[in-house]
């Protein structure tokens, strides 16, 4: 992989797909080059331009154009945010198998092209998509990572931080598991700067442990409030996979959320899952494994039957 170029190809030019775009363009500096592609070849170069007309007022020069498969031979990363939209009547199986093949027909040319980067996958349901995208492209799970719970974990700092009046950067918390109906957050990780949350809800205040489990099903509702409001998520999400991206380019072998294969880590393995994990130039570092409560490990337990199972439907 060559992090000199900070290539980065873009493959789906949808809401989520150019809210990356334009977050990328917006902070500057992470990469120097931004290769759109979409089947619908006239929205990638309407895309292109439009995005192109704005960088006299970008922090940095970048080079945007819309390409083919074949650019992707010298590319760092490539994100896909591309999927089709699940059908009224149909079933979430259906869904899959449909978007399977969507990734299927991605998935051979760019491996073909030569690509020997990273995989970031954006795609919902995006734990089981980032793994039929390791099981396509056969290439090391270090290298297939998926957006996780790193949108939900901001989600939940955010609202943390809102609840104990406190800047979300000194909120240490994370959402791990399925990033869907299963997620959920180990409050005994949780810290407030060096404190943890526990203790504080232990103290003489006005916290209450309720007002937790509020905030985590907020969390976890949150993309169906405003699916209802607005139709469709993108900015949010957006936002990470630019930070992800970020992460790798500039190895700065930081914790995010993100999806990745486990191999022993939480006693489960074959599955990819939403977990803190220390993310570099090369990918995946490291798992970092959280020390969970008996009820929490239960919790995570299911989340991993639940991907397992759906994976399993699909017979990839």
């Amino acid at each position: 992989m060559t992090t000199d170029k900070r290539k980065v190809v873009l493959i789906g030019t949808g809401m989520v797909g150019m809210s990356f775009a334009y977050s990328l363009v917006n902070q500057g500096a992470i990469c120097n080059e931004l290769v759109l592609i979409d089947l619908n070849k006239v929205r990638a170069n309407g895309e292109a331009m439009d995005l192109n007309h704005g960088l006299a007022f970008a922090k940095s020069n970048m080079k945007i154009y819309a390409g083919e498969y074949s650019d992707c031979k010298d590319a760092d990363i490539v994100v896909i945010a591309a999927g089709v939209a699940q059908k009224e009547g149909e079933t979430r199986l259906d869904l899959l198998k449909r978007n399977t093949e969507v990734f299927r027909s991605i998935i051979t040319p760019v491996v073909k092209s030569g690509f020997d980067g990273i995989f970031l996958v954006a795609t919902n349901p995006v734990d089981i998509m980032t793994r039929v995208t390791y099981e396509l492209s056969r290439f090391g799970a270090a290298r297939v990572i998926g957006t996780g719970t790193s949108l939900d974990t901001a989600r939940l700092r955010y609202l943390l931080g809102e609840y104990f009046t406190v800047d979300p950067k000194n909120i240490h918390a994370y959402v791990i598991g399925e990033h869907g109906d299963s997620e959920f957050v180990p409050f005994s990780q949780v810290m407030l700067a060096t404190k943890r949350v526990t203790e504080i809800l232990e103290g003489k205040n006005d916290y209450c442990l309720d007002d937790m489990m509020k905030i985590e099903d907020e969390v976890r509702t949150a993309a169906y409030k405003i699916i209802e409001a607005k139709r469709a998520t993108y900015y949010g999400i957006g936002i990470a996979l630019t930070r992800i991206v970020k992460a790798i380019l500039g190895d700065e072998n930081s914790v995010v959320t993100v999806s990745a294969k486990l191999c022993g880590e939480y006693g489960q393995k074959d599955v990819f899952i939403g977990v803190p994990t220390i993310i570099g130039r090369n990918g995946v570092k490291e798992i970092l494994e959280l020390n969970l409560s008996e009820d929490e490990k239960k919790k995570f337990d299911n989340s991993v039957e639940v991907l397992k199972s759906a994976f399993e439907d699909i017979n990839i």
